[in-house]
């Protein structure tokens, strides 16, 4: 008899597609005729970091709305984006965003509460690394267990992965 029906519960963001709309972004920010003369620019700064940059506050926050809504389009969820306010530095504007990996133990411990609390009975969350196994003896209870987190907001962007 095979093991007990499982699912990771897992937060990752493909870079691909994050690059693909910072690319995107990109020749946005160089084309549009709001955007002329301003400096505003956005690229990588680092492996998961993104900068922006423009030379009002008001142009890096509508930078940053260009590149959400290009993230949008690519089935990328804003809660793996974590934006911050824009600081002055020198003559412009800048904004650090990082793009989040993984589920921090704070809010696996919570995701894990939530089903041990309201899913089904007989249905254990174990925390690895920064993901959760979720096992039962039912695949349905394991349906249901999806269903109730995804209505759910925890913060970060869920995926379910490895359904078997």
């Amino acid at each position: 008899m095979a093991a007990n029906p499982s699912f990771d519960i897992v937060s990752k963001v493909d870079r691909q597609e994050v690059d693909n709309a910072l690319r995107q972004a990109e020749k946005e920010l160089a084309t549009r005729f709001d955007f002329r003369g301003t400096g505003a620019e956005i690229s990588w700064s680092g492996e998961e970091a993104i900068g922006l940059q423009a030379e009002t506050e008001e142009r890096v926050r509508a930078a940053l709305e260009v590149f959400k809504e290009k993230l949008v389009k690519r089935n990328i969820s804003l809660k793996s984006l974590d934006a911050g306010d824009p600081r002055p530095s020198g003559k412009i504007f800048k904004i650090d965003a990082k793009v989040i990996q993984g589920i921090e133990s704070d809010k696996a411990k919570a995701i894990s509460k939530k089903i041990r609390d309201e899913g089904p009975k007989g249905v254990q969350a174990q925390i690895q690394g920064d993901q959760l196994r979720v096992t039962g003896k039912k695949k349905d209870d394991l349906q249901a267990v999806i269903t109730l987190l995804k209505g759910e907001d925890f913060g970060v962007a869920l995926q379910f992965t490895n359904y078997r």
